[in-house]
């Protein structure tokens, strides 16, 4: 059993695929999203289809692997068995690849002011933000407020920070 289809759970699954075992992949979204370019779909880019990809055409070739459109909700290590939303899967090995989340380092208020870039949803809410700000922005100068620079602040000197930072 794999949970999560981003690039270690599709990794680990294509790996296993290989050995006389049935695999079963299970992650709550049916694509896997190239993270790498998100930045290119929150700068208006790219569209989100062109790094998303279904999780059952990349795993295609693997007949003995089974993708289940499903969420997570609990773990029974004892029991060998995962809880989701529908139903309760038993398992002989578990691979957790269900991937990160960003951190406000314990300022929860920050996350309504400062949107994570981790998932296509993040980076269409960061596009919106973004094309609205130059939206109000032109409104103002046409109606003849004085005109004040924009700034957008980009936390973060990873590869998804440097390259956001970048393309604005």
């Amino acid at each position: 059993m794999v949970v999560g289809a981003g690039f270690g759970g599709l990794t680990a699954a294509q790996h296993l695929a290989r050995l006389p075992v049935q695999v079963t992949v299970v992650d709550r979204k049916n694509h896997h999203t190239f993270q790498p370019l998100l930045y290119q779909v929150a700068t208006a880019g790219l569209s989100p289809g062109e790094i998303a990809a279904p999780v059952r055409w990349i795993l295609r070739s693997h007949s003995n692997i089974e993708v289940l459109l499903e969420e997570v909700r609990d773990f029974n290590l004892k029991d060998h068995t995962i809880i989701t939303n529908e139903q309760v899967l038993g398992y002989d090995y578990l691979v957790i690849a269900s991937g990160a989340s960003h951190a406000y380092f314990g300022h929860p208020e920050w996350e309504p002011l400062a949107p994570g870039l981790k998932t296509i949803e993040d980076a269409l809410e960061i596009r919106r933000r973004v094309l609205l700000a130059f939206e109000l922005a032109e409104r103002q100068v046409s109606a003849g407020v004085p005109d004040f620079p924009l700034n957008f602040v980009v936390v973060g000197a990873g590869p998804t920070g440097t390259e956001l930072a970048g393309t604005c």
